[in-house]
């Protein structure tokens, strides 16, 4: 049977119409889909990126934020612009393809329709494609790659590992990583990716004599031309995760060290110089402006997906800044055309992975049969269906985020509750049932144990002031790029532009003020103490699957989401 091109078009407006995901190549391709990654080669120096994939072997569902809001000088800028402004600010054509993939409008809809994204066998054969084109091509991983998953987590990030490695992974940074220990971290750098994976973070040195723990970059040649990949782990990994995984280990933001690093790859003849970061993105944006001799900056962390690099002025000249998403939905592609030892011209791509345009590469998908073989029966018990869309990424709540938040006061018998304000955790559509696996998507961590503590009403507000100055600080070199804590049964008001110590206002548990002086139970997760560990705390996967399984006719009606009442930023281009 064959069909003209008129025919395909009008069962692919049937199929969509009807909320059916287009699994046809054909059809897919009817509508464009073939063209989308077809990117001939520019220039003589390549780079392919990927970053914060949170250990998603599969292909996931994951809805981009409505809430992503920009203060002071981040206000109206990249990253800090949601739905219908991004796609004007990129040229965008709403209801594409292109669209589902940068905004979250019209998510449960369009997901029906152009199906998943990500999943490593569908990145592995695009990697392989471009790589064709592309000689000696340097494929980046910019962290959060061995932590998100239960089998990442049972594996203690093994699968991820071997999947990184079959991949063709050339050079990484970490953040989550270090959540495994020191020791397990330097074990995997020793042993698994010794010959084959550069891991460089230069502002990671020892606490006694500030030695360096990793290599600060790495050297390569491409195709006669040599280029320098600077690492740049995230800066404050012993604040917002344990710092006992890493005692002997320091962090932080050093633009002095990260200027020598680059200086001293110049001068061993890197024609171009990429650094290779886990910053988040608005302090990759600052670093630009004050460090030179960077190229590009491709960037991770604060989860951005961002279809053209943000060009930053510095005393040296250009440098491009990037981010490219997360949960393994996109890959970064920059070519750099180098003539006269610099860079004369580039381009870049940010590719979104859509799971039913790219064939599964047999080796990948072999592997990850293989790592997820022991876990299968397990990670498919169905828990609940969920009758509303369940998702997390946003300033201020998700509806995954509300879930755990119930399950927490209903279980733990609290008054309120607390979620940490986590970016990574896939999503779900209404009527999808809730798995294990899915479950441990939004809880897989290394420090899982849930809480109930006593505080009283003055230190809860001292909390959410406190982070919420990690997110809304005017200077990105003081924020540390998660999202607000997700808070449960208690309302209050939050002015992101007000002075530190005056954002949280008129906090109220079940229409009442809080008091002060006043204790309230409080469940939480995810404690960073040490005392924690042996505590007897019961794990937040267990709250969550007993909280799931007790929900009548094993439904999860849609969750009702405790966002603040939000002041000051009517009309801003990161609030939808």
């Amino acid at each position: 049977m064959s069909m003209n091109r008129r025919e395909f078009m009008q069962i692919l407006a049937v199929a969509s119409a009807a909320g059916f995901a287009l699994n046809s190549r054909e059809l897919l391709a009817a509508q464009g889909g073939e063209k989308l990654y077809d990117l001939p080669r520019f220039g003589n120096v390549h780079f392919l990126h990927f970053t914060d994939c949170h250990a998603q072997l599969l292909p996931i569902w994951f809805r981009e934020p409505n809430v992503n809001i920009g203060i002071a000088g981040a206000l109206g800028k990249t990253p800090h612009i949601v739905g219908e402004q991004l796609l004007k600010t990129y040229g965008i054509k709403p209801g594409t393809r292109e669209a589902h993939a940068f905004s979250y409008l019209d998510f449960t809809q369009a997901a029906k329709t152009y199906g998943q994204v990500g999943g490593f066998a569908h990145l592995a054969t695009l990697v392989k494609q471009l790589r064709a084109g592309r000689p000696n091509a340097l494929l980046l991983d910019g962290g959060d790659t061995w932590q998100g998953s239960g089998t990442a987590l049972w594996t203690k990030g093994q699968d991820m590992v071997d999947a990184c490695k079959t991949l063709g992974v050339d050079v990484m940074t970490g953040h989550w990583e270090y959540t495994l220990g020191d020791k397990r971290v330097k074990e995997i750098i020793e042993k698994d990716f010794a010959g084959k994976v550069d891991f460089v973070a230069q502002n990671v040195k020892t606490t006694d004599f500030g030695d360096p723990v990793f290599k600060p970059y790495a050297m390569r040649e491409m195709n006669g031309v040599k280029v320098a990949v600077v690492g740049q782990s995230f800066p404050y990994t012993p604040i917002a995760n344990p710092r006992y995984m890493v005692p002997d280990w320091t962090f932080g933001i050093q633009d002095e060290e990260m200027q020598k690093a680059v200086n001293e790859a110049r001068a061993q003849g890197a024609q171009v110089v990429v650094v290779l970061s886990h910053n988040g993105m608005d302090v990759d944006l600052k670093m630009a402006s004050r460090v030179t001799g960077i190229d590009a900056i491709l960037g991770g962390h604060t989860h951005d997906g961002v279809p053209q690099p943000v060009k930053v002025q510095n005393k040296g000249g250009v440098t491009l800044v990037t981010n490219a998403g997360s949960n393994g939905k996109f890959l970064g592609v920059l070519d750099f055309d180098v003539k006269g030892g610099k860079v004369s011209d580039f381009r870049y791509k940010l590719l979104p992975i859509f799971s039913n345009l790219l064939a599964a590469d047999k080796e990948m998908a072999t592997l990850i049969e293989k790592v997820r073989a022991p876990y299968k029966d397990k990670l498919e018990e169905k828990l609940a269906v969920s009758e509303g869309l369940l998702y997390r990424r946003g300033n201020f709540n998700g509806s995954w985020d509300q879930l755990i938040l119930d399950a927490l006061m209903e279980v733990k018998g609290a008054d309120l509750a607390f979620s940490p304000g986590f970016r990574w955790g896939t999503s779900i559509l209404p009527g999808q049932a809730i798995t294990f696996e899915h479950v441990m998507d939004q809880t897989a961590i290394t420090y899982p144990m849930s809480t109930l503590t006593e505080m009283t009403g003055e230190q809860i507000k001292v909390i959410l002031e406190d982070v919420c100055d990690n997110l809304f600080n005017p200077d990105p070199y003081y924020q540390q790029g998660g999202d607000m804590v997700r808070i449960g049964g208690l309302s209050y008001a939050c002015e992101p532009g007000a002075a530190m110590g005056k954002r949280i206002q008129d906090l109220r548990l079940k229409g009442q003020p809080i008091e002060a002086t006043k204790t309230y139970k409080v469940a939480g997760w995810a404690p960073v103490a040490e005392e924690a560990r042996s505590a007897g705390h019961k794990m937040i996967w267990d709250v969550v699957e007993q909280w799931l399984k007790s929900q009548s006719g094993g439904r999860v009606t849609a969750r009702s989401i405790n966002t603040p009442r939000l002041l000051g930023v009517q009309g801003n281009p990161g609030l939808a």
